[in-house]
């Protein structure tokens, strides 16, 4: 097969829009419908899940959505692949079989699984988590292709892996073919997220117009025989796909040049993008390498409870006011929760003209093994210093009862001791074996700097006026990737956003330890920000707890930037 397979999208996490898989299946041609439906924190959820009904454990929303899509997929011809089934891929094919059997739709449902480690996680070293789920590959839904199923269902492979697996069986790629199973892997890696590569949270939003992101259309990724591809949409859908959405999207939740996937590690560093026309972007140029010798593991654990209180503080004084009502609470717990930690967020303005811009929020959070210890004992004991604190009392929440909080850590096994099985719709079991050919993953080399641009005037202006970001969390740690869209900008920005740069724009980080990564094709450096999430996602070790807007705080932080540039217009 020789002509362009084209895979859509139709969900970037569970929860995404719901009416998208039908908008995928009838605003154009596909041959292949995909949906990412997990993440860290989803894994926990459906682990709790799954502690109150072991028939549980996978995205129920997915099933609503082939309720009314998947006569129509059938129709199209149009082959499903998602990972939808979570911690229960079985128990999601099964209800997918009793669902087309009401429909009278039929359709061969398989699905992978060998990814569930939880039963023997303390003889591979894992301890005792709620979940631990290692990353698979394609080669699996390679299998469930080939055999004929029109649907596959996944528990947890990477998030490219799903479209990796269609590309791999439409041509019939070996297992050495890193090159274009890199580009597939790079590909996925744009598409898997949504409409984040068609517009969504994208930094330069304002150039599009609001009504075409309305309802932006999600991603679908032309991947030719040979791994390169184009990035594009359904016609006449909202959004906008374009050099920038798509290098946006290339730096969420990466880290340097190799991006380790379970089949191939692909050099970020070769990525070569290109305008196609309008709503079209391709992507070639994109080499592979042997992939590393372990798989990744997702262990989600049950960290203690959890419980917040905010104080508004109005006015004057509020620093005086926030160290006095500190003082009080903390003399008011009889019994001190095994953490406690305060974060004073200066919302405040002077001579403000409401009351909200006059008002300061204290946040008081609290956690412990012992449910009652971070419970209305704690949350109590603030509302009753209403009368008896600082003028103007107002807290934002009634009393409440701690509730349960995650960690999540990241663990790696040989990837010969994960099982890894097809199971087609007949129930023939067929055991896919790890890669043969591995190489233990280790940082590329640096690539040389450009030449520095010569000294002329500056202007004090925030980094975003020529900057975009993208940024996101990895368990405890966060990756935020900044570009540049001219030469120029880029001769600039590689000598002037520095890991030591970084650290002064964001003080968070100064006490962290930070890395830095080029990515000169990209425009782009990307820096990873280890342990600035505590212990993950449902830590809540932040406001923003999976690190979404921080590309975006750096962009509106005041540098230094040549005149010159600021008056370049896009590349």
């Amino acid at each position: 097969m020789t002509a362009a397979v084209r895979i859509g999208n139709c969900s970037g996490f569970y929860g995404d829009r719901h009416a998208a898989m039908h908008e995928m299946l009838t605003g154009g041609e596909l041959d292949y419908l995909t949906g990412d439906y997990l993440a860290e924190l989803t894994m926990l959820i459906l682990g709790r899940d799954r502690m109150k009904n072991p028939e549980r454990g996978y995205a129920k929303t997915f099933l609503t959505q082939l309720e009314q899509c998947l006569g129509l997929a059938l129709d199209r011809g149009v082959r499903i692949v998602a990972n939808a089934g979570g911690l229960n891929p079985a128990g999601l094919a099964d209800a997918v079989r009793e669902l087309a059997q009401r429909l009278g739709v039929p359709v061969r449902v398989a699905h992978v699984e060998g990814d569930d480690l939880l039963p023997r996680a303390a003889e591979l070293g894992l301890g005792s988590p709620l979940t631990a789920n290692a990353y698979l590959g394609a080669w699996g839904i390679v299998e469930c292709l080939a055999g004929g199923a029109d649907v596959v269902i996944t528990g947890r492979v990477t998030d490219a892996s799903v479209i990796v697996g269609p590309a791999a069986a439409h041509f019939g790629w070996s297992r050495t073919d890193y090159d274009r199973l890199a580009g597939a892997v790079v590909a996925g890696h744009v598409i898997e997220c949504g409409v984040q590569a068609s517009g969504g949270n994208y930094s330069f939003f304002t150039e599009i117009p609001t009504e075409q992101m309305l309802h932006p259309g999600f991603p679908l990724a032309e991947i030719r025989a040979d791994g390169s591809s184009v990035i594009t949409k359904h016609p006449g859908t909202g959004g906008l796909v374009s050099v920038d959405t798509v290098t946006a999207q290339l730096l969420y939740e990466v880290t340097g040049a190799r991006y380790a996937n379970p089949d191939v590690t692909a050099r970020m560093d070769s990525v070569e993008l290109s305008a196609d026309g309008p709503d079209r972007v391709q992507i070639s140029g994109v080499t592979g390498e042997a992939p590393p010798p372990t798989y990744k593991v997702s262990l989600n654990s049950i960290g203690g409870f959890r419980n917040s209180t905010t104080f508004v503080l109005t006015g004057l004084d509020i620093e005086a006011k926030a160290a006095l009502l500190r003082a009080q609470l903390e003399a008011a717990m009889t019994v001190r929760p095994a953490e406690l930690d305060w974060t004073l967020s200066r919302t405040d303005h002077p001579d403000a003209d409401t009351e909200e811009t006059a008002s300061a929020l204290l946040h008081c959070v609290v956690r412990d093994p012992d449910p009652a210890k971070v419970g209305r004992r704690f949350s109590a004991a603030g509302v009753e210093l209403a009368l008896a604190s600082y003028p103007g009392f107002c807290a934002t929440s009634p009393p409440g009862d701690g509730q349960v909080y995650g960690v999540f850590t990241a663990g790696y096994v040989d990837a010969a001791q994960v099982p890894h099985v097809a199971v087609h719709a007949d129930g023939t079991r067929v055991d896919i074996p790890p890669a043969s050919q591995t190489r233990e993953l280790a940082p590329a080399p640096e690539p040389e700097l450009p030449e520095p641009l010569p000294d002329g005037p500056t202007r004090r202006a925030p980094l975003g006026l020529i900057g975009g970001a993208r940024s996101g969390d990895k368990g405890g740690s966060a990756n935020v990737g900044v570009w540049v869209r001219t030469d120029e900008q880029w001769r600039w920005l590689a000598h002037a956003l520095t890991v030591e740069k970084l650290r002064e724009l964001l003080p968070e980080t100064a006490e962290l330890p930070v890395t830095r990564h080029l990515l000169p094709n990209l425009r782009a450096v990307n820096f990873v920000i280890d342990g600035i999430l505590g212990q993950g996602v449902a830590y809540q070790a932040r406001f923003d707890p999976q690190a979404k807007g921080l590309g975006e705080w750096l962009r509106s932080r005041h540098v230094d930037i040549p005149e010159r540039l600021l008056a370049e217009g896009k590349s």
